[in-house]
């Protein structure tokens, strides 16, 4: 076992917390038990932190800062003072050797500790637009690494490492027809795998639920949907009116969620997604084609300029939300053909790392000073 002692934090939204938990997963693989893990102990970081024995969570009260000067900025000021004092007393009562953050708001209290305790930290970005805490954080981290190259362009550091995103070991070992077996799903069938995340897309639900009929059947492809668990109901609802054979049709896979991810998109030809940074990661890394529709809505709008990141490099192509209906979709994958779908994959094949989660804890235990 390892004496060192690891500060992990992360969180806000899955883009920051699951890298940051790969992370966590690679330490305990490699022996290390002194693991903490500082959070806003109601978001999903601490839900997560809860089936880790290995891992203690340390909680800090703070929100995202108010994007418009309001009245409740002077609130959010106190809280975060609060939140920062808290962290610089975890920094002091455990004495971490290594500090490592993904960004996102609840990464601020520790980094910002960090520095006025002049402890040695190093961040990672999980966008191609970098967030406000690692604009802030960068030009002090002793490593800054970054999931898209773009992101050097806006980052101010000496010591600036294009990794990609850390991405669980399982993406590695699972191989396509393993996990076509894993799914039932025939080894010589095209696939299509559409997905919103684990709360579903609305545009691409509805899309969807109007070419499963021509996909599987006029196109001849195994479609997998996605629909996100709260969106499920709905979904099946309007399946029901449009197309009710689409359950006794053995060419369509209706789910709310899979809980191990690998399989679907490691079964995939081409997925249709958001642009999630970590979503992009793993499709990526799978060596799939994809068609991207960025959620409008995102922080800096940094799902669109992700999805443009991925055309420019040929992985992708790419449709706005507000003009993804069920004919330009369709065109969309028509576009794809079979000797596209090789050059798109091949283009995967060569943007993915080798292993970043791997080479982003080398780089970690580098800042640890004896």
């Amino acid at each position: 076992m390892s004496d060192n002692v690891y500060f992990i934090s992360g969180g806000g939204t899955g883009g920051h917390i699951y890298p940051a938990f790969t992370v966590v997963d690679k330490l305990i693989e490699e022996g290390n038990n002194k693991i903490y893990y500082i959070g806003n102990p109601k978001n999903l970081e601490f839900e997560i932190a809860k089936k880790y024995p290995d891992v203690t969570f340390l909680g800090v009260n703070v929100s995202g800062m108010p994007r418009k000067l309001s009245l409740s900025m002077p609130l959010w000021a106190i809280k975060f003072f609060f939140a920062w004092l808290k962290a610089a007393g975890y920094i002091k009562k455990y004495k971490p050797d290594a500090i490592f953050t993904t960004g996102g708001y609840v990464s601020a209290p520790i980094v910002f500790a960090a520095k006025f305790l002049n402890k040695p930290y190093m961040i990672h970005d999980c966008d191609s637009v970098p967030g406000l805490v690692s604009k802030f954080a960068a030009p002090y981290a002793k490593i800054v690494s970054v999931a898209f190259e773009s992101s050097k362009k806006v980052l101010k550091s000496n010591n600036i490492i294009y990794n990609g995103n850390p991405i669980r070991k399982v993406f590695f070992t699972v191989t396509k027809q393993e996990a076509r077996e894993k799914l039932n799903i025939p080894q010589n069938k095209k696939v299509i795998f559409a997905m919103g995340g684990s709360q579903g897309a609305k545009t691409i639900n509805t899309a969807m639920s109007g070419l499963l009929k021509t996909l599987s059947e006029d196109n001849n492809a195994f479609v997998i949907l996605q629909t996100g668990k709260n969106k499920f109901d709905e979904v099946i609802g309007e399946l029901q009116k449009i197309y009710p054979e689409y359950e006794t049709n053995p060419n369509i896979m209706v789910r709310p969620y899979f809980d191990e991810m690998v399989y679907p998109l490691k079964s995939a030809d081409l997925v249709i997604a958001r642009a999630g940074s970590l979503s992009l990661t793993e499709i990526v890394q799978c060596h799939s084609a994809s068609i991207l529709v960025p959620y409008p809505y995102a922080a800096q709008d940094h799902q669109r300029k992700n999805a443009k990141e991925m055309c420019e490099k040929g992985v992708s192509l790419y449709i706005e939300d507000s003009e993804c209906t069920c004919e330009n979709l369709l065109k969309k994958i028509n576009e794809i053909t079979d000797e596209k779908l090789l050059q798109m994959s091949k283009k995967a094949k060569e943007l993915a790392k080798i292993n970043p989660t791997e080479e982003i804890v080398k780089q970690l235990k580098s800042t640890i000073t004896v």
